[in-house]
């Protein structure tokens, strides 16, 4: 008989261990626009060129991840999820050893199918290892490590790129992949394997037109978000005359109100609904997208990227507790698409950004457009979520 105790005990150790499994690959997405700026220089690149690493990465997790979804469906989660991080730690400490840019390009690609599967894979086992009344804040829980990335991981780049060099921002990244990876295959289970879909259920999952809807959404709004962010450094620097001090602090206080965004949702999730709460935050983000030609100083920008910060990584984690809730015997398969989502639409923004940018030599004024075009993969996602909440709720889902 198992004993209850026992058994919250390693729930809540588990959940802090995937937690900051999620810290350590969010520090690795983002250490390229944190330390683009030094990057870009100590290679030789244009910022265009350089946060094309952004895009080939993005693109390499959004196809990889449903594909190695249905390849490593029966594996026990705690090998697969160590193994995920101890090859999400390598491939950045190789990667901080090149100087080549050609070098760089597939050392990234390779090192970031860590991050494919461990994102979808730790979602898809604390839903499995939580009860069922406490599936959504457990979900929302563990992408709090994004969260803490965003605070943390971001501005640490930014500051470590201009004080020590990029090649160092990536070897922290490899420190805290290790580090994690250990933290989880201590505090897993062994034997812990979600239901894994065949083929069937991967036809169900592509033919299901809310389902899909709901996955698009999230592809959207990455897209939206990712115009911008992927130059965010970059702008800061030439648009508005921040330092390397004021671009890390607004990095920081971009992440902290994430942080704050993503506490809020774990705590109200379950109350207030994923579908109502994906809309809710969406529309936080498009506000500030809004008002960001007006934002001409770091101090105005501080205060437009309030409603975006606390949107930002909260309505990642509610579209994966809607996802893992909607369907939870399609949930590995969900996630994994939705993972996939996130980075293709990171790869659509970074390189619809790229091309602005380069389109406009790279001046100042080449950036102003980026709100606009973000704001607009945003109004679309708002549109599409909320078509697909009804639809979903006609069809007796919620």
């Amino acid at each position: 008989m198992t004993d209850p105790a026992a058994a919250a005990g390693r729930l809540a150790a588990s959940r802090w261990s995937l937690l900051a499994g999620n810290f350590a690959i969010g520090c690795g997405v983002m250490v390229v626009p944190g330390s683009l700026v030094d990057l870009t220089r100590s290679l030789g690149v244009s910022v265009a060129l350089g946060g094309q690493l952004i895009t080939i990465a993005a693109v390499t997790m959004g196809i990889a991840a449903p594909v190695l979804a249905a390849v490593v469906g029966g594996w026990d989660r705690r090998r697969l999820l160590t193994f995920a991080l101890a090859w999400f730690a390598i491939g950045h400490a190789l990667a901080a050893l090149t100087t080549s840019y050609a070098v760089l390009t597939p050392l990234r690609a390779l090192g970031v199918l860590g991050a494919a599967v461990f994102t979808p894979q730790a979602a898809a086992a604390i839903g499995r290892l939580a009860p069922p009344e406490a599936r959504g804040s457990a979900i929302t829980f563990v992408f709090l490590g994004w969260s803490l990335a965003s605070v943390l991981g971001l501005p640490l780049h930014s500051w470590i790129g201009e004080a020590f060099g990029w090649r160092w921002a990536f070897g922290l990244v490899a420190l805290l992949a290790a580090a994690a990876a250990l933290g989880v295959w201590r505090t897993l289970p062994d034997g812990l394997r979600p239901p894994s879909p065949d083929l069937r259920g991967w036809g169900e999952l592509f033919t299901h037109p809310a389902l899909m809807a709901v996955v698009l959404v999230t592809a959207l709004s990455a897209a939206g978000q990712f115009s911008v962010f992927s130059y965010f450094a970059p702008y800061c620097r030439q648009v508005i005359g921040a330092d390397a001090a004021e671009t890390s602090l607004l990095f920081a206080w971009f992440g902290a109100f994430g942080l704050v965004g993503n506490v809020l949702l774990s705590r109200q999730i379950d109350r207030v609904g994923t579908a109502r709460a994906v809309t809710v935050l969406l529309a936080l983000m498009g506000v500030s997208l809004l008002a960001w030609p007006l934002a001409a100083t770091p101090w105005a920008l501080a205060v437009v990227l309030v409603p975006w910060g606390l949107g930002c990584f909260a309505s990642n984690s509610a579209q994966q507790a809607r996802l893992g809730l909607a369907a939870p015997r399609l949930a590995p398969a969900l996630l994994a698409l939705n993972t996939s989502a996130i980075y293709v639409g990171q790869a659509i923004g970074a390189a619809g950004g790229g091309m602005i940018v380069a389109s406009g030599g790279g001046a100042p004024e080449a950036y102003r457009p980026l709100s606009w075009v973000g704001l607009g993969w945003l109004a679309v996602a708002v549109a599409l979520s909320v078509w697909a909440t009804r639809r979903m709720q006609r069809a007796g889902h919620g």
